[in-house]
């Protein structure tokens, strides 16, 4: 299946690109996506999950819902879903 991936700020930095489309097996899951852009993306290693859970402070979207409302790292996807990262947001 295929998913839309939207990155932000620092995050768009070190992919390249605000958008990519990015193709899964049919059963991934949030964890699948995150642990491949890890691998994939230098300037994302170690970035987007701590200790078997999105790390602090990064926001991940399934479909404008954030996925620590979900099932975390298992929430399931769906052909054609669209997942945003948001990296932490500092300033006053």
């Amino acid at each position: 299946m295929e998913l839309e991936l939207r990155f932000f700020a620092t995050f768009r930095e070190a992919v390249g690109q605000k958008t990519i489309h990015w193709r899964v097996d049919d059963d991934s899951t949030v964890g699948d996506v995150l642990h491949s852009l890890e691998s994939e993306y230098d300037g994302l290693s170690g970035q987007l999950i701590e200790d078997g859970n999105v790390r602090p402070h990064v926001n991940v979207l399934r479909n404008g819902r954030e996925v620590v409302h979900l099932d975390g790292l298992e929430t399931t996807l769906e052909d054609g879903d669209t997942i945003s990262v948001f990296p932490p947001v500092a300033g006053g």
